[in-house]
């Protein structure tokens, strides 16, 4: 067979040229879609300079101790699942402005260690108040911590021994010397990073709320407003190594009620991530979960369901990894004020004395607690003075940290209200503005805050909780306006251009 030569025209040397500068071009293109896009891998994005810092600590108690939470427990705790943590994340912009963000798997931070550590980290590191941000997992499976003689993390509430009174104190006054050691570790520690954002979702959260005869039990609610958004703040090192996960999700810690010290589901999904990380510390805050449980919970079962949850949450973060994070810019604004909430008209000393000699130890102490307060200071309290804090980043981020059991309708709400438009240097940013994220258990965790639509239905979150605190309640129908006025305020002060701010 004979075979034809075949003459096919060869491009002119100008058009040769063009062809391999497209291919260059493409070529380019693909390789940097692929550093994005690549399992595990930093975002490959122009940012400004920042400066991290990370450390952690065991903070299990070294011995036996009682546990906070639940109200029914009999007995102090026998062992450990796996140890409790405090974690710090500390953050420089190039202004040389800082935020130290610290995490704990306790059950809340109260006020008096905020006020007390506010105090040390501006003695020894000049941080300003509103450059500080606790949040706590409010795991049901760690120590009982003593905020006041009676309160709803104190020891009258729970009828201790005064042996273990002493430990619990013991253990607060050692809890505030780690935190500030912490806080020092991470600071010293701060070196070049960048900051990405992602998010994914998370599914074994559930609204407990459900209407029933007898008014609103915590019983599953399918049916019920969640927030299944898991929001993931990434610290990278320049040469694209993962240094830091902060992630969080809207659900109590309350799959396991047993005896033994754990994190729960938030334990269990920090140590995976880290886990599959090594050298990277997970960091969890815990959102507006305050009528939020995880289903399924308790029973024999319930280390395995808190085991699959914290997978779930961890599988949702490696989700967000993956995705075509955000970058995060300076500066860092930070804006931390109280608003004051009012009480309902608070019980007269008639109905007090009644309710002292309730058969219901709760109802009974709670008056006694009541009854103490008028006796020492003539009335009773009538408003609270409630904590606000807003972190903005730039223009590409915002944190609303919000105190005490926030319940979900702030954290859909506030998202909605804040959410501004898309931010032009913002990968993604034809589809949606920068994310607001709205964290709950924030800064002081002292009951129940809820919206006014609880509040009106009533139930547990609605007011049933109080009996539970050194607080009067319930709430007056304001709650809900006061804190979302405060935070919009606080916004708009955060987002404002730096030159016209004071």
């Amino acid at each position: 067979m004979n075979q034809q030569t075949i003459n096919v025209p060869q491009p002119k040397p100008q058009m040769r040229s063009w062809i391999l500068l497209l291919c260059l071009i493409a070529a380019a293109s693909l390789t940097c879609r692929k550093a994005v896009e690549r399992p595990g891998a930093a975002p490959n994005l122009q940012q400004e300079k920042w400066r991290a810092g990370v450390a952690s600590a065991v903070i299990t108690p070294e011995q036996s101790m009682w546990m906070a939470g639940y109200a029914a427990r009999t007995k102090p705790s026998e062992g450990k699942v796996h140890d409790l943590r405090a974690k710090v994340l500390a953050l420089e912009d190039d202004r040389g402005t800082r935020l130290v963000i610290v995490t704990v798997d306790l059950i809340g931070i109260p006020r008096p260690l905020r006020d007390w550590l506010e105090r040390q980290v501006y003695r020894h590191h000049k941080l300003p108040p509103e450059s500080l941000l606790l949040n706590a997992s409010h795991t049901h499976c760690g120590p009982v911590i003593r905020e006041t003689k009676y309160s709803i993390y104190g020891n009258s509430f729970y009828g201790l021994s005064p042996e273990q009174i002493q430990r619990s104190e013991q253990y607060v006054e050692a809890l505030q010397e780690k935190l500030l050691q912490l806080i020092g570790q991470a600071v010293e520690k701060l070196t070049p990073s960048l900051l990405s954002y992602s998010h994914a979702r998370a599914g074994f959260a559930m609204n407990r709320r459900l209407e029933t005869e007898q008014g609103y039990r915590i019983r599953p609610n399918p049916d019920g407003p969640v927030d299944h958004d898991v929001p993931v703040l990434r610290v990278d090192s320049p040469d694209g190594e993962l240094r830091a996960v902060l992630f969080a999700y809207a659900c109590h810690n309350t799959t396991l009620s047993f005896y033994k010290f754990c994190g729960d589901y938030a334990g269990f999904a920090q140590q995976y991530i880290e886990e599959a990380h090594p050298g990277t510390t997970a960091l969890f805050v815990a959102g507006c979960g305050g009528d939020q449980n995880p289903y399924p919970r308790g029973g024999e079962r319930s280390l395995e369901y808190c085991q699959h949850h914290g997978r779930a949450l961890a599988n949702a973060v490696e989700a967000a990894l993956l995705w075509r994070a955000r970058p995060i810019r300076g500066p860092i604004r930070s804006v931390l004020e109280t608003v004051t909430l009012d009480f309902a008209g608070p019980p007269s000393r008639r109905q007090l004395q009644q309710q002292a000699e309730s058969d219901d130890k709760y109802d009974r102490r709670h008056a006694q607690v009541l009854l103490e307060e008028l006796e020492q200071t003539g009335k009773i309290r009538i408003t609270y003075p409630y904590l606000v804090q807003v972190v903005q980043f730039g223009n590409d981020m915002t944190i609303v940290a919000l105190a005490g059991e926030v319940v979900v309708d702030y954290s859909l709400r506030l998202k909605a209200e804040l959410a501004g438009p898309p931010s032009a240097g913002m990968i993604g940013a034809s589809a949606a503005g920068p994310p607001v994220w709205v964290a709950g258990y924030s800064n002081d965790v002292f009951g129940y805050v809820p919206s006014l639509r609880i509040l009106q239905e009533g139930g547990y979150e609605g007011g049933g909780a109080m009996r539970y605190t050194n607080l009067p309640g319930p709430w007056a129908p304001s709650i809900e306006k006061r804190i979302v006025d405060k935070v919009h305020k606080l916004v708009n002060k955060a987002r404002a251009p730096l030159e016209t701010r004071q």
